[in-house]
């Protein structure tokens, strides 16, 4: 497997695919896939449409991403438009893409028929090595479920497409195609090797307690079977009226809440997105009844040196330097490091030690942990060696 990086801030979305699309063709041969991620303020049509015309017959899968893209070139993006794509190719490398908007029916059904288009376009009847997925932040869940309906447990990356304000203005890439709500995914059949390294990097505290009652799938409404928000700001030594609304999403970046596996192994996390007048918080992923939250906790510090930290680790599971890196980083994080986003920068170009990659930020982040199941958190890193 080989890969290859290329970025562009040029002032039309045209340009910008075309610009970008021209350098991966001339930087590497018989590329397999397109990953792309660019800001929400390129018109996402006329991107791809760019991006099909120098690559032609390469399939395209992405997402916008919030604020920007790291590369080995530096942090691209902030106040400009940006583009970047990671390209990988390869004889060793077989790629198939499926996409489709969200629609009428139940997500996991989506996903199951994507799955079987991703095989078909792949030309094979069998499950992958690996298979990566972009959903919008809503139902990712349910699309990872009918996926494995089809294929079984495979492990998997990737992250929810982002905006640069939670507006809603994100979008996915799939070829020429691009919409708001639904799902894309890829899928890789190769023998070389894959590692993921899926982690919040946050310290536990003794602060924790069992989910009573839940409004539907991502509002705790009771922790002990007090209202959860109380809960939360009591753990925190907080006024409740400090993280009402929004409030709560910035509040809870350096102290979110966590979930243990089955084996301890991982902890997922979930943001508190919102504080409402019920006493409930809106979390950014699925909760269910019965089990037990902590509350974790990590300054700004925390949250930029996570970055080398979570790459030697990932390093250390992949045993040998890859072809590339597929670094998928928390927008929320991305958003509380704020100014010291070039530091972050300096640290991945540093840890990537010359091997190509492409940072996104997302609105939700996938991965697993060896023996468990794939996974959707918040305020995580997913972090990927390929080949």
């Amino acid at each position: 497997m080989k890969g290859f990086v290329a970025t562009s801030t040029a002032a039309t979305a045209a340009e910008a695919g075309k610009d970008v699309a021209a350098k991966i063709a001339a930087g590497i041969e018989g590329a397999k896939v397109a990953m792309a991620y660019g800001s929400c303020a390129y018109d996402s049509a006329e991107l791809l449409a760019a991006v099909a015309a120098e690559l032609p017959g390469v399939p395209v899968v992405g997402n916008t991403s919030f604020t920007g893209i790291i590369t080995p070139e530096g942090y691209v993006g902030g106040d400009t438009p940006f583009f970047g794509i990671l390209a990988l190719g390869g004889d060793d490398l077989v790629v198939g893409t499926a996409g489709a908007p969200r629609g009428e029916q139940c997500p996991r059904k989506t996903g199951a028929e994507l799955a079987k288009a991703a095989m078909a376009a792949a030309g094979k009847d069998c499950a992958p090595a690996y298979w990566y997925m972009v959903a919008s932040p809503a139902e990712e869940e349910y699309y990872i479920k009918g996926v494995t309906d089809v294929i079984g447990r495979v492990p998997f990356f990737g992250g929810s497409a982002a905006d640069n304000s939670i507006a809603g203005e994100w979008w996915m890439y799939n070829g020429t195609e691009t919409f708001q709500d639904g799902c894309v995914v890829a899928f890789f059949y190769t023998d070389a090797p894959f590692a993921n390294k899926f982690t919040g990097a946050y310290a536990e505290t003794d602060d924790f307690g069992v989910v009573t009652k839940m409004n539907g799938d991502r509002g705790i409404a009771e922790i002990d079977g007090k209202p959860a928000l109380e809960v939360y700001a009591g753990w925190r030594g907080m006024p409740v009226d400090q993280l009402m609304g929004g409030d709560l999403l910035v509040a809870s970046i350096v102290s979110p809440l966590g979930f243990k596996d089955r084996l301890g192994d991982l902890t997922l996390i979930r943001h508190p997105m919102g504080g409402n007048e019920d006493m409930s918080i809106a979390v950014g992923g699925k909760v269910v009844e019965k089990t037990c939250v902590v509350r974790m906790e990590g300054d700004v510090d925390c949250l930029v040196n996570s970055v080398a930290k979570t790459v030697g680790e990932l390093n250390e599971k992949a045993g040998a330097k890859p072809a590339a890196y597929f670094f998928v980083h928390c927008g929320g994080r991305r958003a509380a490091i704020g100014d010291r986003i070039d530091e972050v920068a300096d640290a991945f170009v540093k840890a990537a030690d010359g091997v190509p990659f492409l940072v996104e930020f997302t609105f939700g982040e996938y991965g697993f942990e060896d023996d468990g199941l794939n996974a959707v958190g918040g305020l995580m890193l997913s972090f990927t060696a390929l080949g």
